[in-house]
């Protein structure tokens, strides 16, 4: 047992974590005159060390979820979901949203598909919801600073989230409330042509590329967020508003999130700096579900494809999805860190 625990450590601690990268920063710093525990100097090796972890572990992620991704296009994709019915159409449907896009904007265009080929909109809305709240991207990078409990955790409520959520959509017979050209564009079911090997790793190559561009410039503006807050503002500010002793806490962060556009690796960053200042994990969590989720640009986006009523529906029961999470985190915090 102490030979595995060892390996999981030096995977948690030097693989994902890559802690031995905070120390080359750090040394690298102190040898050009800057000292690392002052303010400015903190700063610099916070925001450093997270733009290059963040860069790396989405690389490496973003090529190998493309690489399976291309064994999944959208039209299989269909005919599997196609496959399950009831609540089990909702699960395998919110764990397809696992492997799909990092953000809701990228996911809507694939909901918006779904929805056209048939598919029920329940099960549609489950993956719209786990989509952007729990990919792999999250797992990985959640386990690299909050550790594993934590991570799997989160994968396991927000996969509860999006199949309760798609399952009440279903229930209440929202079809009516699509976009009328939404239900009438019909799908053609195209087989995709056999890949190689090559053409699947010029594929992900390409993918990775395509999401880094488009995620980069976010990673650098909550890293930059996250510096400031790791070493400028005082623990008990941080403490008062998102600490214990606020019992709004979660639903602030929650309604804070709701009108900013991110992704898990922009927010994470700052989630790891307000952790390290006091706030508390579920208030944290709650922030970043919200944000990722609920973005304001994606819900203009989702307006396009679903009416007001139905659109509402899906806000309502993500927010309260949200808030439960973060409280239940809030409560077994003490047992998982």
């Amino acid at each position: 047992m102490q030979i595995l625990k060892a390996i999981w450590d030096f995977f948690q601690y030097q693989i994902l974590a890559m802690k031995w990268l905070d120390g080359l920063i750090g040394r690298g710093l102190s040898a050009i005159g800057l000292d690392t525990s002052a303010r400015l100097g903190g700063s610099i090796e916070f925001f450093l060390y997270d733009v290059i972890k963040i860069t790396i572990l989405l690389c490496s992620l973003i090529f190998l979820i493309s690489y399976i991704q291309s064994y999944f296009p959208p039209e299989r994709s269909k005919r599997i979901l196609g496959r399950f019915h009831g609540v089990w159409a909702n699960c395998i449907s919110a764990l397809l949203g696992t492997v799909t896009p990092f953000c809701s904007c990228s996911s809507i265009p694939l909901f918006i598909g779904f929805t056209s080929a048939g598919l029920p909109v329940g099960v549609t809305f489950s993956f719209l919801i786990s989509s952007p709240m729990v990919d792999l991207g999250s797992l990985l990078l959640l386990m690299s600073i909050f550790g594993a409990k934590v991570a799997i955790i989160y994968v396991i409520v927000g996969l509860i989230v999006a199949v309760v959520g798609g399952t009440i959509i279903e229930k209440l017979h929202m079809e009516r409330y699509v976009e009328s050209f939404i239900l009438s564009a019909g799908s053609v079911d195209i087989e995709s042509p056999d890949l190689t090997k090559k053409d699947r790793l010029i594929y992900a190559k390409e993918q990775m590329l395509s999401t880094f561009k488009k995620v980069f410039p976010y990673i650098l503006v909550g890293v930059g967020i996250g510096a400031v807050i790791h070493n400028w503002i005082p623990a008990e500010w941080v403490s008062l508003v998102l600490g214990s002793k606020n019992p709004f806490g979660v639903v602030l962060a929650t309604l804070i999130g709701v009108p900013m556009y991110a992704d898990i690796f922009g927010t994470i960053p700052i989630a790891e700096a307000l952790l390290y200042k006091g706030a508390q994990l579920g208030t944290i969590l709650s922030f970043m579900m919200a944000v990722t989720t609920l973005s304001l640009p994606s819900m203009i986006m989702l307006r396009k494809a679903v009416k007001p009523k139905l659109l509402a529906l899906f806000i309502g029961i993500c927010t309260i999805g949200i808030i439960l999470v973060g409280y239940f985190f809030n409560a077994i915090q003490g047992f998982i860190i």
